[in-house]
């Protein structure tokens, strides 16, 4: 038996948004508009293939008042009570949407019931929640506040209490994973003979959720070997052009960076199953700052004593040591190589990049010119603070949300690099260093490194992104 629930409630009250978050569907029709569901509409859920739960939108009550008379007007049968009601009054024109709403509990599906607890509760409330009690379906009750006002929460706990076998708060717009988990963990409760059934259904979440994340770092792994070690050449007959062709390798050399960032991302918003909207981090975000510039390796990355820390892992050490003897100015050095005009352009700015560059010398009477693979070693750590601002903002933008144009919430600042332990950031740093080195033994080390990700997606996936910094609990400003 494949579980299905019906989202039940009064119009505008948040129902198709508590169905797309609840279902990771994006493609649930929402509008701010009451009345806008007319028919029921069915949401299964798949996982490798397999539907294990399915959600149904309804059309909200229209005459609640009216359909509570009539309900209790028949002294028929209990048992079939709903049904006698849909067949006398389903061509009724005034009663047609509260007709329509029954049909899912008439094929046997449980009730989600969602009200806006930021409001008092009404006489329509109260008739809807005594039709839903009368049905006799196994039955939850949702809060989805729209509002922070909760002065009415203890009037709509009441009367839960009455009508409902199970009732909680879920902000359809904020909810994280593991919220979204302990409702489904409590649909067990309100009917015994589906415990296990809905038991199957939470661990099939969990594990899809996990195999999920461990899909994402293996994304982020690939994402960090391709820019790291991407590199493109170009040559030059004469000695004088060297700085045109540097100028014109440097433009193709960082577009196509961003473009491999940026693809691997995109990789992680399929995944976790955003594929309609393309949801905008908020405008204040460091994301939003270009990869190469001074705003972003500012912010980003490690702090300078953390480089230090580090620095003892390969070749790391110098290239730490004299970004701290320039006082930040330098983000690496500069040489010559081999008697051959060259550098090792570290520099962020607007005409240099945060990458190795070579000059190989003269070839059949050229200058060949390479750029990259980049060696400095705070380009890994600012990428993978981008992935991991990407990742916490697209995880914890539940699938009901759309109000995506006009964000407000504080958005994390800083990095989450530079507030890891000593000890995982060593295991980080290592698996860095021979990403740039060797790619052999980053094979060997990218298990720890994938231990140090899961972690940290699994503190992202429980306190969100919103208001909070999610690893130190301080307001992010």
């Amino acid at each position: 038996m494949i579980p299905e629930f019906a989202i039940l409630g009064h119009p505008n009250e948040g129902k198709s948004s508590v169905l797309s978050t609840l279902a990771e569907d994006d493609t649930v029709q929402i509008s701010a508009t009451p009345g806008e569901t007319k028919e029921c509409r069915t949401f299964p859920v798949k996982i490798d293939g397999q539907e294990i739960i399915r959600f149904t939108d309804t059309p909200g009550f229209q005459n609640p008042g009216k359909m509570l008379y009539l309900l209790k007007e028949d002294d028929g049968s209990a048992d079939t009570l709903l049904e006698r009601f849909h067949e006398r009054h389903h061509n009724d024109p005034e009663m047609v949407h509260d007709c329509e709403l029954l049909m899912p509990l008439l094929r046997g599906a449980g009730i989600i019931y969602v009200a806006d607890g930021s409001r008092p509760l009404r006489n329509v409330d109260l008739a809807e929640m005594e039709i839903l009690r009368l049905s006799g379906k196994p039955r939850m009750a949702i809060l989805n506040c729209k509002e922070d006002d909760t002065s009415y929460l203890d009037q709509w706990k009441t009367e839960f209490r009455k009508h409902f076998n199970s009732s909680r708060m879920f902000n359809a717009h904020r909810a994280t994973y593991r919220e979204r988990i302990r409702l489904l963990e409590a649909l067990k409760s309100i009917e015994q003979d589906w415990h296990d059934t809905l038991d199957y259904v939470v661990k099939t979440f969990i594990n899809d959720w996990q195999a999920r994340n461990n899909r994402c770092a293996d994304i982020i792994c690939a994402m960090l070997r391709s820019c790291l070690r991407h590199s493109l050449t170009g040559s030059t007959d004469t000695q004088s052009a060297i700085a045109a062709e540097k100028e014109k390798l440097y433009g193709c050399y960082t577009a196509e960076i961003k473009k491999l960032e940026s693809s691997h991302h995109q990789q992680i918003r399929k995944l976790f199953k955003h594929n309609i909207f393309n949801y905008q981090l908020p405008s204040q975000s460091i994301y939003h700052q270009d990869l190469f510039s001074t705003e972003t390796w500012n912010v980003l990355g490690l702090r300078k004593t953390q480089l230090a820390v580090v620095g003892g892992v390969g070749g790391a050490a110098l290239a730490a040591t004299i970004d701290i003897a320039a006082g930040g100015a330098s983000l690496g050095l500069f040489t010559t190589m081999g008697g051959a005009l060259g550098a090792l352009g570290a520099v962020y700015g607007s005409k240099n990049i945060a990458s190795k560059i070579k000059f190989l010398g003269m070839s059949a009477g050229k200058y060949t010119i390479q750029v990259g693979p980049n060696a400095n070693s705070q380009f890994p750590f600012i990428l993978l603070d981008r992935v991991l601002i990407y990742y916490a903002h697209i995880i914890n933008w539940t699938h009901g949300r759309r109000d995506y144009h006009t964000l407000s919430e504080s958005e994390v600042q800083r990095g989450y690099s530079e507030r890891l332990p000593t000890s995982s950031l060593k295991k980080v740093a290592k698996y860095f260093h021979y990403l740039q080195k060797d790619l052999a033994k980053a094979e060997q080390h990218e298990y720890r490194f994938k231990e140090e990700l899961l972690s940290l997606f699994d503190t992202l996936s429980t306190t969100g992104n919103h208001e909070k910094d999610p690893l130190n609990g301080k307001n992010s400003g």
